[in-house]
């Protein structure tokens, strides 16, 4: 394996270098992924438009749908450094660009890739998606979701309640999970995938505000809502492997942003244990601040090439299976042991809001230290994904 880049890569990385001190205000501020969306939402949209035009926002997809054709080792590259920069736009529809696109490539019909893979690609809030998976009763255990899809002619009813789902307030389609055999002998057996348009009547979206005061998830309520039985994606009662399949390509996409994030982050602490002196020397010649830096330098280095190892196996037409867990994994721990790490040399201004004028790091710090608990549960807990890992990386037998 050679992860070195090339000349193709290293001119992608200065051009958005470039794009990002052309299209982003002197003062541009970015706490956290965490918080998953710009706090302006037009001019997060204009920059997806802008990424759009100019091929990136879905770099790896046919030409034929909004893309350029690009590897995934080039979309990887530019993962990771649009999460470094900050840039919105790139996150907004992530849904759509990271699992409901690829998915829908593997098991959409012709007219539904012919409908939804443009959208996607065009940056538009038409293009914008969420995902309904989590119930009040079904996180970790999702075989255990209750919303009901029932056939009625040529539509499905979906009668259920979602929960935690990110920008569903924004977002102009739902790729949802329900039940559609509630007498199937098991009940991984029962769900299939649907596509809704979140303007459908009896749809409605309530906000829940993060422990930060953010609104980024929401409660999804679905009430006799009709969909049309094209808007099926795969077979009935078959959306199980289809589920995981998205659930893949979900996990995948962390390590390339926590890693790109998380590198500025690095970087902003490194300069600040330099420039912040203690008992008359800088923070950074303390032994004990060293190693903790040095630590976290290691760490991304070890998630960079988790990163590039599943790019670099897909160009083999390989199939990652644990590997998109491993970087699960890996980038919650990064996560967190940055938000530590940095908690542990700002002291009190940690806690600081990004918008205070007493914030350090741009509040970075704070965002990652508030949301890593979050970030941990979302797309499969490290319970779960170590259970994968040792299941399908070490092939143990299943342990529940």
């Amino acid at each position: 394996m050679d992860f070195r880049l090339g000349e193709r890569e290293l001119t992608l990385k200065e051009e958005i270098r470039k794009f990002a001190e052309a299209e982003l205000p002197p003062d541009w501020r970015r706490s956290t992924l965490i918080d998953g969306e710009c706090r302006d939402f037009e001019f997060e949209i204009a920059i997806s438009r802008k990424l759009a035009q100019r091929g990136w926002l879905v770099m790896s997809w046919p030409e034929q749908y909004g893309g350029r054709g690009a590897s995934l080792w080039e979309q990887t590259v530019y993962e990771m450094e649009v999460a470094y920069w900050g840039i919105p736009g790139a996150w907004m529809g992530i849904s759509g660009t990271q699992w409901v696109g690829p998915c829908l490539m593997m098991f959409g019909t012709k007219e539904q890739m012919g409908k939804y893979l443009p959208l996607i690609a065009s940056g538009e809030k038409d293009g914008v998606w969420c995902t309904c998976y989590s119930e009040p009763n079904a996180g970790s255990d999702f075989a255990n979701l209750q919303t009901r899809a029932v056939r009625d002619g040529d539509n499905y009813i979906v009668d259920g309640q979602k929960v935690w789902t990110s920008a569903a307030h924004r977002a102009r389609w739902c790729w949802l999970a329900a039940r559609t055999d509630p007498n199937a002998a098991k009940k991984h057996h029962a769900i299939s995938i649907f596509i809704v348009d979140m303007k459908s009547p009896g749809v409605t979206v309530n906000p829940i505000l993060n422990y930060y005061g953010r609104h980024h998830f929401n409660e999804v309520f679905f009430d006799n809502v009709r969909v049309p039985a094209h808007n099926l994606v795969g077979e009935e009662n078959k959306g199980w492997y289809l589920l995981m399949q998205a659930l893949a390509f979900e996990r995948r996409s962390t390590a390339p942003m926590t890693y790109g994030h998380f590198r500025r982050v690095l970087e902003q602490l490194a300069k600040y244990a330099n420039q912040t002196e203690y008992e008359g020397q800088p923070l950074s010649q303390n032994p004990v601040v060293r190693t903790k830096l040095a630590g976290l330098a290691i760490d991304l280095e070890v998630l960079k090439m988790f990163a590039y190892q599943i790019a670099w196996r897909i160009s083999q037409g390989q199939i990652p299976v644990y590997e998109s867990s491993r970087n699960k994994v890996m980038s919650d721990e990064v996560m967190r042991r940055v938000a530590v790490t940095g908690a542990e040399l700002l002291g009190v201004y940690s806690q600081v809001d990004p918008d205070s004028e007493w914030a350090k790091l741009g509040g970075a710090i704070q965002g990652a230290y508030l949301g890593f608990p979050g970030q941990a549960i979302a797309a499969g807990t490290a319970e779960i994904e170590k259970s994968v890992i040792a299941r399908f990386g070490l092939g143990l037998p299943k342990s529940y």
